[in-house]
This record gives structure tokens, C-alpha cells and sequence, in this order.
């Protein structure tokens, strides 16, 4: 019986790597998606069985490719991570109208398609996991945040809506809402004076990451918020 497979799309140097790792660690074959291909490809020697394929969350036609090349070369997709999301901030009347549908696109959009790509296998095996990063955005919706909280919004709707339908398949859909600052090297420099305390550990995420993907069907989690300790909420 063969390792199982994680994709991730949205591998970055915070969540997305951390994920990778967590799940490498684990005996699962990785698949490293982005738009970073020198990224990817030195995240993936450090990962045993993984391999990088440049992927654009903004382009609709991307998974039907990439994740055909992703079954070929590591079998059929158990775990789907979607950890592409992102947004211009600014008021509704600084927002302009590209900036607040192209945050649609990558958080809305982009998962719908994503998982429309991996689905029938799913639904063949009668199991998987689809596991969502989202925003505290997406239920507490700030003045500056137009296009970002609305999106992040969509993104919650649309999740709950696969869950819902495709739960009774045997499939197990979950959003992992982030309600904090991410530590990674830019928060830090924008942020010098926040002590380590203040901010979400990218391998603590993955940690409840991973463990949504282990569930008994009998008591899975559909939202899952996580935040520092003193994080106001």
C-alpha cells in the first residue's frame, strides 16, 4: 500500500511549508504548489517524497493540468490543503474594483476549482480531506478589509457548502479560521516591537491541521479557530 498524497497550494514560507513538513513527517507524498518554482523546489529536497509544480490559484484552468500531472507522477490526492488566499485592504471608497474581484478569484474562485479537480477521486475512494485556511475576516468584517472580509466571507460560505454535500460521501471538508498575526520574517520586521507571544506559530497551525485530517467520522470538526493565547476576540 502506498504513502498517501497531501497537495498544497499556497506554499509560502509560513503556513504553507509548515504544512508540507508536518504532513512529510507523517509518510505522506507531498505535492508543493505555488507560483515560486525556486521556492518550491528547495522545499521539496527537504521534504523526502515531494514534489513542486508551479501553480496559479488565479487561473482556472491550472488544476485540471496540474493535477493530473500530480496523480501521474504521485497517485491520486487524499489530502488537499487550500492555503491560497489574499486580499488589497482599504475602505469602500479606496478600495478599486480589480483588487476587490481578484480577492474573490484566489480565495472563492480559485478553491472551487481546486477542489472540483481532486473530487471525483475523492468520491470514488469514499474519503478525504479537504482542509481550508481562512481569516477571522471572514466573520468579523473590519471597515479597511473590503475586498479581503468579503472574499475570506465567500470562501467560508463556499467551504460549508461542499461539507454539507459532500460529508454524507464519506468526505470530511474543514476551515481553519486564523485569528492573529502569522510569525514569519516579514510580520516581524513590520512588527519589531511584538513580542514572540503575539504571534501564530506556522508549525502550531499545521499541528491542527494535521489533526482535522484524523478525525473518527463520528466526531469531525467543520470550523476550527485558532489564535495566540492573548489575542483580543
Amino acid at each position: 500500500m502506498s504513502n498517501p498524497v497531501c497537495a498544497v497550494i499556497g506554499v509560502g514560507p509560513g503556513n504553507g511549508t509548515a504544512i508540507a513538513r508536518k504532513f512529510s513527517s507523517e509518510g505522506y507524498k507531498i505535492a508543493l504548489l505555488s507560483r515560486n518554482e525556486d521556492y518550491l523546489n528547495e522545499l521539496a529536497h527537504e521534504c523526502g517524497d515531494a514534489r513542486a509544480y508551479v501553480y496559479d490559484a488565479l487561473d482556472t484552468t491550472a488544476p485540471e493540468k496540474v493535477f493530473g500531472k500530480i496523480k501521474q507522477e504521485l497517485g491520486s490526492v487524499d489530502v488537499l490543503v487550500y492555503n491560497a488566499g489574499s486580499g488589497m485592504f482599504g475602505s469602500v471608497d479606496k478600495i478599486n474594483l480589480s483588487d476587490f474581484e481578484g480577492a474573490w478569484r484566489i480565495n472563492a474562485l480559485g478553491l472551487l476549482a481546486a477542489v472540483k479537480a481532486v473530487l471525483p477521486d475523492m468520491l470514488a475512494a469514499g474519503k478525504g480531506n479537504i482542509v481550508v485556511i481562512g481569516a477571522t475576516a471572514s466573520v468579523k468584517h473590519g471597515a479597511n478589509f473590503t475586498a479581503f472580509t468579503s472574499a475570506k466571507a465567500a470562501q467560508r460560505a463556499l467551504a460549508q457548502s461542499i461539507a454539507k454535500h459532500v460529508g454524507p460521501g464519506g468526505l470530511h471538508v474543514s476551515l481553519v479560521i486564523i485569528d492573529g498575526v502569522i510569525d514569519i520574517a516579514r510580520t516581524r520586521q513590520m512588527m519589531p516591537d511584538k513580542g514572540d507571544e503575539f504571534f501564530l506559530k506556522p508549525d502550531d497551525i499545521a499541528q491542527s491541521v494535521f489533526f482535522l485530517t484524523q478525525q473518527p467520522k463520528s466526531a469531525w470538526t467543520f470550523e476550527l479557530d485558532v489564535r495566540p493565547f492573548g489575542e483580543k476576540w
